[in-house]
Formats: C-alpha cells, sequence, structure tokens
C-alpha cells in the first residue's frame, strides 16, 4: 500500500478506543502503509517510568499513572508527526484532547463488548480489569468513555475478525475523504 494522495503530513493521527480495540495492531500497519513513525504511548510511559504499567498503577497508583501518561503524550504531539496508540484513557484527559486537535486527527476504534472481553483475555497485565468481572468493567467504561470518544475525527468500526491490515486501509480511505480542512 501507498501513501494516500492526501497530504497527511504535518499531524499525527492518533487511535483512540477502549483496551482490546486493536489500537496497537492497526496503528502498527497504518504507520508501515503511511510511512510514518509508529508509538505506542503505553510503552513510551513504561519506558519513562522504568517499570510496567501494572507496576505503576500497583506501587504509584490511578493518578499518578495518568499524570505520566499526560506528559508522555504531550511530549509525542509536540514531536514528529507519528500514528500514536494511546491507551484507553488517555482520550478522557481534556487536556489531551484539546492538543490532540491542534496536533493530529484521531480514529476511534469502536469494538463492541464481546469482542473486548474475549481480547482482553489474551493478557492478564491490565490494571482497570482487576477486582471484577472484566465484562462487567469494560460495560461501564464503555458506557462513560464511548461518549468522549465520539469526538473523534474519525470513527471505525472494524468488522468481526477483520484483519488489522484491512482496517488500517479503511483508516486510511477515511483519512482521504476529510474535507480538506479537515484534513492533518
Amino acid at each position: 500500500m501507498t501513501k494516500p494522495d492526501t497530504p497527511i503530513s504535518g499531524k499525527s493521527i492518533v487511535l483512540v478506543g477502549l483496551m482490546g480495540a486493536g489500537k496497537t495492531s492497526v496503528g502498527r500497519r497504518l504507520a508501515q502503509n503511511l510511512d510514518m513513525p509508529f508509538i505506542d504511548a503505553d510503552e513510551e510511559i513504561a519506558k519513562a517510568a522504568g517499570c510496567s504499567i501494572g507496576d505503576i498503577f500497583e506501587i504509584y497508583g490511578e493518578t499518578a499513572f495518568r499524570d505520566g501518561e499526560r506528559r508522555v503524550i504531550m511530549r509525542l504531539l509536540d514531536g514528529e508527526p507519528r500514528v500514536l496508540a494511546t491507551g484507553g484513557g488517555a482520550f478522557m484527559d481534556s487536556s489531551i484532547r484539546s492538543r490532540i486537535g491542534k496536533r493530529g486527527i484521531t480514529v476511534w476504534l469502536r469494538v463492541g463488548l464481546d469482542t473486548l472481553v474475549r481480547r482482553t483475555r489474551r493478557r492478564n497485565d491490565r490494571p482497570l480489569l482487576k477486582g471484577g468481572s472484566p465484562r462487567d468493567i469494560l460495560e461501564r467504561l464503555m458506557a462513560e468513555r464511548y461518549p468522549i470518544y465520539a469526538e473523534a475525527n474519525i470513527v471505525i468500526d472494524p468488522k468481526k475478525n477483520e484483519s488489522p491490515e484491512k482496517t488500517a486501509r479503511r483508516v486510511i480511505r477515511a483519512l482521504e475523504s476529510l474535507p480538506q480542512e479537515a484534513r492533518p
């Protein structure tokens, strides 16, 4: 796949959505197809903290994690344009949303509850899913976060069993169809 005809220079493409939505796997392929660098914000946060996201939550708490997340994402958005996969809660922060609005274009990967439950079962390192039924927690997070995620520039509903590559191609088509003034 080649870069789309629409210029995508100057702004980052920021993927948002709940854990298990496919932000990292789609983001990697999107970046490759667009010949842009890819960054996973959670990996950068863990690198900056010198420990895992789970450890940050356990040792310092969610508030400290969110503070670090904000600092890291702000730094990443001020850098060169890239494809950035954010953590599920990052877009809930109004200062992050504001910065993304100036420096990037958001793509919400909107995935249904059954898919999220199935995908998040694959890993046991998701701090927000500890201490309760993952299905109930994800359902609550959907109710809280989906109205905010709806502020994204582009909404993609990955089809059941759609490959990350196909989803990335759908994102590119959506980027190409943005009105000229909304394009990055």
